[in-house]
């Protein structure tokens, strides 16, 4: 197991290490110097600028959860978290709903939170809503859509009622946390208050940085896979398989799930298609995305049960497509 773990976190830091020395030296890597297939030259730039979008929120992500670490006991979270389930999930969804962080940021932090007895189904409403419906993501489509007021509160309004169905299931499906090696992380640098500040200030950098590492590689592995998605794969192709409101709903969410955008940006490439797909598409793209895509996915797996994994994966696709087809005659 040791020898296990040792060798995923050498894959680790090669992975990083490569990511790190091509955005240093992007810029000798032309087709003046190299003469690299045209597909395998945009393929780096997909991945970069993938890469570069989700780290600086990644990074939020795991410094947030070195604080819940260190600062944040298991006491702050008893009173934080309502005992009544319902209280519950809708707590952590509108606390979600505070915070700036994307859906890579989000799982470290949903982990951490997790590990510390924060439980699952409220864990899951935190991690839906946070990429979702937070102030930025809420300003960028309103921008994005002319300054469309409408379109913003549709995805924040419909985005918390899905988080909350699917918070509710899991309530119902799943008792237990649901966390690889949860035994290993709820041990790993207990907070301790009576510490002088300064150690705990340090053991909270420390655990950022094994959380960036753990979870980096992770992050990588996924936008490699978006990139060659994005790369490989034809956008066209996809499009014109969405004939109909259920087609094209399906189609606009899974072009989200392939594209893997950050929640930040992705209004703006939803706006590109408002003249091809009705506005409930549309919806399933800003919705499903930030809930549900490559990357994201590749690092779910890496924290929860694969078994928990394929569940949600089927509960938030599932509900998403039917409360907006359900909505859709009032759209």
């Amino acid at each position: 197991m040791r020898i296990q773990k040792n060798f995923t976190e050498i894959v680790g830091f090669i992975l990083l290490g490569m990511a790190v020395l091509v955005i240093s030296f992007n810029d000798r890597f032309t087709i003046s110097n190299l003469l690299l297939p045209e597909s395998l030259l945009t393929f780096n730039m997909i991945f970069l600028s993938i890469l570069i979008e989700a780290i600086p929120f990644v990074l939020i992500g795991v410094f947030i959860a070195g604080i819940i670490q260190v600062f944040v006991t298991e006491e702050h979270l008893k009173k934080l978290i309502p005992k009544n389930k319902l209280f519950a999930v809708l707590a952590s969804c509108f606390i979600g709903a505070l915070f700036p962080a994307c859906e890579c940021g989000i799982v470290p932090i949903v982990r951490r939170l997790i590990a510390k007895g924060v439980p699952l189904f409220a864990g899951v409403g935190f991690l839906l809503t946070g990429p979702l419906i937070n102030p930025i993501v809420v300003f960028s489509t309103y921008m994005a859509f002319g300054e469309d007021l409408r379109m913003a509160m549709l995805r924040m309004g419909l985005g918390l009622a899905i988080a909350i169905i699917i918070s509710g299931f899991i309530c119902v499906l799943f008792k237990n946390n649901q966390l690889k090696r949860s035994k290993d992380i709820k041990n790993d640098h207990l907070a301790i208050p009576k510490q002088p500040f300064s150690i705990r200030i340090k053991k909270m950098f420390e655990h950022a940085i094994d959380e960036f590492f753990d979870m980096g590689k992770f992050l990588i592995m996924g936008a490699i896979l978006a990139a060659f998605v994005q790369t490989y794969i034809s956008t066209k192709s996809i499009l014109g398989l969405g004939e109909g409101i259920v087609a094209s709903t399906l189609v606009m969410m899974g072009l989200a799930y392939l594209l893997s955008l950050c929640s930040e940006a992705d209004a703006f490439i939803a706006a590109s298609f408002r003249h091809l797909f009705p506005q409930t598409s549309l919806l399933g793209f800003l919705i499903y995305g930030p809930m549900l895509d490559l990357k994201n996915t590749i690092m779910m797996m890496a924290v929860f049960n694969i078994r928990f994994v394929m569940i949600l994966m089927i509960i938030i696709t599932g509900t998403v497509l039917g409360i907006l087809l359900f909505v859709h005659p009032w759209i």
